[in-house]
């Protein structure tokens, strides 16, 4: 029971120490500026830590962005503060603080819930690759960040960032308004300096849209440079844990600690780094790039913010395409989330066999969920769970020949068959819309995103703060073939240091309503 008190672990005398006070994230440092106060001595990783954890513990009452911080993150800060001292540092992340999206495994004691009350004494007995990744190159995990639960793959009704774990996580930039999902705390810890790096996983859009919506970084690597193991799963087939930032400097940073191959994972693949190579301040110029138009129209006020982006691209020396439709849009939204449920089916119930829940399959999911309804099912229900259950999973007819279908429809036939045509180097599209209320008796107003050719075919995509929709931020999109991660990161930060667009948010002072 450890674990449970500590998912809870925020006091209302705590919470209320800087309660009278706005929270602003401007004056809070980037990674670079971390680095250079460690590198100076000017601050050790131990402070750090301490400043961090203080800053949640005055914050997150109204944010709901953290659900556990590690007992074993400050004795990590300070072994690390005396390597530093003897002259040994383990990567450019050494000392540093990251969250980690609470559907991730660690071997330090945390809880992986997925947000889910019933994996609340999912006790992993180690780390999952990626995190052991992070540990090498000296990263210190400092928690875990809410999320949607079960990355958003248990109802059509959800709303984004509610966790029974975590409850509903709340956007910076304004407490009424959704932080999408479903690495929701990840997003809204980074964008109000909570923590300066985390990380999300991505299915389809859960690392690209929080980060759009919450004014911050997020790259969705191509599939398989980060390992899936230790990753509660929904497909293996789209499935990726990413980064996410305040700048594309950091990201990338948090992305060539994360990547690796790895033998216990069959789609692993050889990461083409270090990406920190490809931060080019001049990355736009010469290159050829395709305006998606068919991911635009469902925000006009947002497409508004993208025509001024379009400006700056041109202005910094690349070429636009305009109308370089994905015409395979329909076809592919038509099937993915038939596959997705029956693959999460099987894949769940495998994740579920290597833990100490009892139960190990969505049938027992399914029913336990019933018997913890006041907690559970408080909010909405869980359609997809059923649908899924019901489905044979990977033994549906043709499920191999239909998710091979599916991902040349969004990359050869799609995204590729774009970038050959009109001899481009990258797509660009608005990530999302601005931000919708939180709404927990109908669940997410949901517009659009670009999130879905770059999900399904496996291929990189990063967003960028683009600027404002009143008070709201939105996100440019930049996506290309496999393994570009090196043009979407030169363009990306070429578009970032040109605009300035990113501003931090100021969270009012006082704590939301109830839910």
């Amino acid at each position: 029971m450890k674990t449970i008190t500590r998912v809870i672990f925020f006091t209302i005398a705590a919470l209320v120490t800087l309660a009278a006070t706005p929270l602003s994230a401007n004056d809070f440092p980037s990674l670079s500026d971390l680095r250079t106060a460690l590198e100076s001595g000017e601050k050790t990783s131990a402070q750090l830590v301490r400043e961090y954890r203080h800053r949640i513990e005055s914050y997150n009452e109204r944010l709901n962005a953290v659900t556990q911080l590690s007992d074993n993150a400050l004795q990590e800060a300070e072994r690390l503060d005396r390597l530093r001292s003897a002259g040994t540092v383990l990567g450019p992340l050494h000392g540093i603080p990251v969250l980690l999206k609470d559907n991730i495994d660690t071997g330090d004691g945390m809880a992986n819930t997925a947000g889910s009350w019933l994996l609340r004494e999912n006790i992993p007995a180690d780390d999952a690759f990626l995190v052991r990744s992070l540990r090498k190159q000296g990263a210190i995990i400092l928690g875990k960040a809410n999320l949607s639960e079960w990355a958003n793959f248990r109802s059509t009704s959800s709303s984004s960032g509610w966790s029974a774990v975590g409850g509903q996580t709340r956007n910076p930039y304004d407490l009424s308004r959704s932080p999408c999902g479903s690495s929701s705390g990840s997003a809204v810890a980074v964008a109000a300096g909570l923590v300066p790096l985390a990380v999300g996983t991505e299915t389809d859009g859960s690392v690209t849209c929080p980060a759009a919506i919450n004014g911050v970084v997020g790259i969705k690597p191509t599939l398989g440079l980060v390992s899936r193991d230790g990753i509660i799963p929904i497909s293996a087939h789209q499935d990726t844990a990413g980064p996410m930032a305040t700048t594309v400097e950091g990201a990338v940073a948090l992305l060539d600690a994360m990547v690796g191959e790895d033998p216990g994972d069959p789609g692993s693949i050889p990461a083409r780094g270090p990406y920190r190579r490809h931060l080019n301040a001049n990355g736009l110029e010469g290159l050829r790039i395709g305006i998606v138009r068919n991911l635009t129209g469902y925000s006009p006020k947002t497409d508004a913010v993208f025509e001024q982006a379009l400006e700056t691209l041109r202005a910094q020396g690349a070429t636009l395409v305009d109308n370089t439709n994905i015409d395979t849009l329909g076809d592919i939204h038509a099937k993915e989330f038939d596959l997705l449920a029956w693959e999460f089916r099987d894949a769940l119930a495998e994740y579920l066999e290597t833990t100490p829940v009892k139960a190990r399959s969505l049938d027992a999911l399914v029913a336990a969920n019933k018997r913890a309804r006041d907690r559970e099912l408080q909010h909405f229900g869980q359609e997809i769970f059923i649908k899924a259950q019901e489905s044979r999973g990977r033994q549906e007819p043709g499920f191999a020949e239909e998710v091979a279908r599916l991902k040349t429809l969004a990359g050869e036939q799609g995204i590729d068959a774009l970038l050959k045509e009109h001899d481009l180097d990258l797509l660009v599209a608005p990530t999302t819309s601005p931000a919708w209320k939180i709404d927990l008796v109908n669940g997410d107003h949901y517009l659009g995103s670009a999130s879905t050719p770059a999900a399904v075919a496996g291929y990189p995509h990063i967003t960028v703060p683009m600027g404002f929709v009143r008070h709201l931020p939105v996100g440019l999109s930049f996506f290309s073939g496999a393994n570009r991660e090196d043009i979407l990161i030169a363009a990306a930060y070429n578009y970032e240091q040109a605009s300035g667009a990113r501003r931090a948010p100021e969270i009012p002072a006082g704590t939301p309503r109830g839910e």
